[in-house]
C-alpha cells in the first residue's frame, strides 16, 4: 500500500513537473509599436537639448504583458502574447524616435544617459489597455499626462493630457496591437507637438530670460482627447480602418 502510494506521488509529480515546463516552453507572441514619422509641416525648430525620461506607469501596466480590462476596474492580460519590452520603455523608445524624426531638435535622449539638457519631459503612462466593456472587438485607450521640466531649476513650465481611443479592427491580437499602435502614435504626434511649441525655440540665456509669468498661467495646462467613449456612447470612437 505504501509503495502504491509512493508511486503514485512520483507519478503526479512527474506529471506536474512536465505540465510546468510545457507552460515556460509555451511559444510567446511578441509585438511592438512603432514611432511617428509625419508631423505638421509648421512644427517649429527648436535649439535646445532634450531628456525623456521613461514613463511612470502602475503595476498592473508596468510589464510587458499586453493588458486588458473586462470591467472598469479589473485587469488581466492576454495569453501567449507580449510586448517586447516592458510597455513603459517600449513607450520612452518610441517617444525618443519619434522626437528624432521630427528633425527639429538640435538632441533627444532617454534620460538615463544623463544628457546635459535643457528640458526633460516626464511622461506618465496612465492607460494602455484594450476595454472590452464597451463590447467585442475592444477599444484600446491610450492616456499619457506629461510635465516640462526646465533645468537647472527643476521648473515645471507645462502640463499635458494627451489621449487616443481605437477600436480594433478584430478580437485577433494582431489587429489589437494594430489599434494599439494608432492610438499610442495619436498620442505621440500631439505629445511632440506640445513639447517642441511650450518652450522659446532657443534655450534662455542672460541676454534674452524667460517670461516667468507665461509660465505660471493655469492656463497652459493642455488637455487633448479623441474618440474616446463618454459613459456608454462609443458612436465616435474610430477603428483603424479610419
Amino acid at each position: 500500500m505504501i509503495l502504491r502510494m509512493a508511486v503514485s506521488a512520483a507519478a503526479a509529480a512527474s506529471l506536474a513537473g512536465c505540465a510546468l515546463i510545457s507552460a515556460v516552453n509555451d511559444p510567446i507572441d511578441l509585438y511592438t509599436v512603432t514611432p511617428k514619422s509625419t508631423f505638421d509641416p509648421d512644427l517649429p525648430a527648436v535649439y535646445w537639448q532634450l531628456a525623456v525620461e521613461a514613463p511612470a506607469a502602475s503595476a498592473n501596466l508596468s510589464t510587458g504583458r499586453i493588458a486588458i480590462a473586462m470591467t472598469p476596474t479589473s485587469t488581466d492580460y492576454y495569453a501567449n502574447a507580449a510586448w517586447t519590452d516592458r510597455a513603459p520603455l517600449m513607450v520612452q523608445t518610441r517617444i525618443v524616435d519619434s522626437f528624432e524624426n521630427t528633425r527639429k531638435i538640435v538632441a533627444v535622449s532617454r534620460e538615463s544617459i544623463e544628457l546635459r539638457a535643457n528640458y526633460v519631459l516626464q511622461p506618465d503612462l496612465r492607460n494602455f489597455e484594450a476595454l472590452y466593456y464597451y463590447g467585442k472587438p475592444p477599444i484600446i485607450r491610450v492616456r499619457i499626462i506629461a510635465k516640462l521640466v526646465r533645468l537647472p531649476e527643476r521648473q515645471i513650465i507645462g502640463v499635458g493630457s494627451f489621449e487616443r481611443c481605437v477600436r480594433a479592427r478584430g478580437d485577433k491580437i494582431p489587429k489589437v496591437v494594430e489599434a494599439f499602435d494608432q492610438a499610442l502614435g495619436g498620442v505621440i504626434k500631439q505629445l511632440v507637438s506640445w513639447t517642441l511649441r511650450t518652450p522659446p525655440p532657443r534655450a534662455p540665456s542672460d541676454s534674452a530670460p524667460y517670461d516667468i509669468d507665461r509660465y505660471r498661467n493655469p492656463s497652459n495646462a493642455v488637455v487633448d482627447s479623441a474618440g474616446c467613449p463618454v459613459g456608454d456612447d462609443t458612436s465616435m470612437v474610430p477603428s483603424t480602418d479610419e
